[in-house]
């Protein structure tokens, strides 16, 4: 198929040992971006460090998080650390930015889930100063390394709400949407609209997310526990799961989709373990 969007893998998480398989073969197929999704308390590996292991077992395909829940993290330490991973990626790297929901997350990590938002803004005021080699504050130089890439790495927000997605014309590049065509659409128009009110030159980078397995019973089984496990916390695993797309028709289908509405991107997002996957999709491309 030929619909002119890109099209990466949202990678499992639930053996990290098997990543390195699943980013050779992408690397070496027809996709643009490796996704890992960030929790803290729950068993994944921690982006960052994952995705730096798989930008350097690759050549070409773009690391993503998706999204990497920034009010967890020490806002300093994660600007070096970004920097540093574009920087020795060659500028791979994109930074997809979150504030996160759970509760558990934020009470081990020592924040409040009451102003995640607003130290969101914070994080990324001062982020922004940083990669632009501004002194970080009084007395205190500049924090490097630069990045690949002048002011930092490409930085897309993820969310529902307004206050979510006006943020992408604030301070980002693009919008990164875990929604089904049907509400990305909407999603889609309320991002483009906030970045003509901002004067933005250019359009916002769209990227869509779509839930996937593909291959015999065991694999979708398997893709479904997974999920099912992941999303238990919301009380609506059921529905999730139910939306999981699990033949090539429904592949394209959901890619074309996306293309229609303007997505520059469409992250297949896998939960099943099972690294035949990345053949297997490659195919239905």
């Amino acid at each position: 198929m030929n619909v002119g969007t890109n099209v990466g893998i949202g990678l499992p998480i639930g053996d990290p040992t098997t990543l390195l398989t699943w980013a050779r073969r992408a690397d070496a197929g027809p996709f643009s971006t490796l996704g890992l999704l960030d929790r803290l308390v729950y068993d994944n590996p921690e982006p960052l460090v994952a995705l730096a292991v798989l930008a350097g077992a690759t050549t070409r395909v773009r690391v993503q998080t998706e999204v990497l829940l920034a009010p967890l993290r020490d806002t300093a330490l994660l600007a070096k650390q970004a920097a540093t991973l574009d920087r020795m990626t060659g500028g791979r790297l994109t930074l997809g930015l979150g504030v996160g929901g759970r509760d558990d997350d934020h009470r081990v990590a020592g924040t409040d889930l009451r102003t995640r938002g607003r130290r969101m803004d914070e994080q990324m005021a001062m982020m922004c100063r940083l990669w632009w080699g501004e002194p970080y504050g009084d007395g205190v130089g500049p924090i490097g390394p630069a990045p690949a890439r002048p002011g930092g790495p490409q930085v897309l927000f993820g969310g529902f709400k307004p206050a979510a997605l006006e943020r992408v014309a604030r301070w980002g590049d693009g919008f990164l949407a875990a929604a089904a065509p049907s509400w990305a659409g909407g999603l889609f128009d309320t991002v483009r609209g906030f970045w003509k009110e901002y004067g933005r030159d250019g359009e916002p980078r769209l990227v869509a997310q779509v839930n996937v397995a593909l291959g015999p019973r065991e694999v979708l089984d398997d893709a479904r526990a997974r999920m099912h496990a992941y999303y238990a916390f919301t009380g609506t695993a059921d529905r999730m799961v139910a939306g999981l797309l699990t033949t090539p028709a429904e592949i394209r289908s959901a890619i074309t989709a996306f293309a229609d509405l303007g997505a520059d991107e469409v992250m297949l997002y896998c939960y099943g373990l099972d690294p035949d996957q990345v053949d297997r999709l490659a195919d239905v491309l």
